[in-house]
């Protein structure tokens, strides 16, 4: 089974729900029998589930798309921001790498130039990132899987960031809302981000200029001058200007 077919079954099925065989061959270009080959081979791996005549996405399946889509959103504007991040790392630091899909970019950077670190996550696509570095001490936090974005949460994890100390947090944000603070959408993380912000030295913040203006429900922290914000040129003048206010630091990158 091809990969790069492999991979356009399951995006088809995520986007579309059940689809039955024939339909998954046009989307594909494939033949039905090379279809049905695909689907028995992606229902061992737990992929999707095969139904009568057809198949559907399974949901552990449709997090880990969901959240591959979501990093293609924005893309360019991410992977400038985690350069920029990754010009701020300091060899033999011990850094914290919350989730989400700027962060993960400055992960992927590490993973092409790795340095000596330390680093902790609640991200399991970042640890699984950096796992194979020699160069790299990875620790995850233990706690409750958030599937949305693949990370830790909750009272365990919380207990564990109590008792250590970051030279520097890479924080992604959600949201960073009209009376600038960083919201999240879910309380738990809002909690572990607010934890996160009070256990680094540095604190730098990385959001795509999207999330500028943009409204979560639960709030982490406002911005203030123990924070840097790393976005992009996308950023409104009159949204620098007030980030500028608030006395958090403000670096901004150009995709191109």
């Amino acid at each position: 089974m091809k990969t790069d077919r492999a991979t356009a079954i399951r995006q088809t099925l995520f986007s579309n729900g059940h689809m039955s065989i024939p339909e998954i061959a046009e989307a594909v270009g494939a033949s039905e029998p090379t279809v049905r080959r695909d689907l028995a081979a992606l229902e061992l791996d737990g992929a999707i589930t095969r139904t009568h005549g057809g198949a559907q996405i399974a949901d552990a399946s449709a997090t880990e798309i969901e959240f591959e889509s979501r990093e293609q959103i924005n893309l360019e504007a991410k992977r400038a921001i985690g350069e920029a991040a990754y010009a701020q790392l300091r060899p033999g630091s011990v850094v914290f790498l919350d989730a989400g899909t700027t962060v993960l970019q400055l992960a992927r950077l590490i993973r092409l130039r790795p340095m000596a670190l330390s680093v902790f996550t609640n991200c399991l696509p970042v640890a699984q990132m950096l796992m194979p570095l020699q160069e790299v001490s990875v620790a995850l936090l233990g706690g409750t899987l958030r599937m949305q974005n693949a990370s830790m949460v909750g009272p365990l994890a919380e207990a564990a960031l109590d008792q250590l100390w970051f030279d520097q947090l890479f924080l992604g944000a959600t949201a960073i809302a009209p009376d600038l603070s960083i919201y999240s959408t879910n309380e738990n993380e809002a909690r572990l981000n607010r934890l996160m912000l009070g256990r680094a030295e540095q604190s730098i913040v990385l959001t795509d200029s999207s999330k500028l203006g943009a409204r979560a429900t639960h709030r982490v922290m406002p911005l203030d001058s123990r924070m840097s914000i790393i976005t992009d040129a996308g950023a409104a003048t009159d949204w620098t200007a007030k980030i500028a206010e608030t006395g958090a630091g403000l670096s901004i990158v150009d995709p191109k």
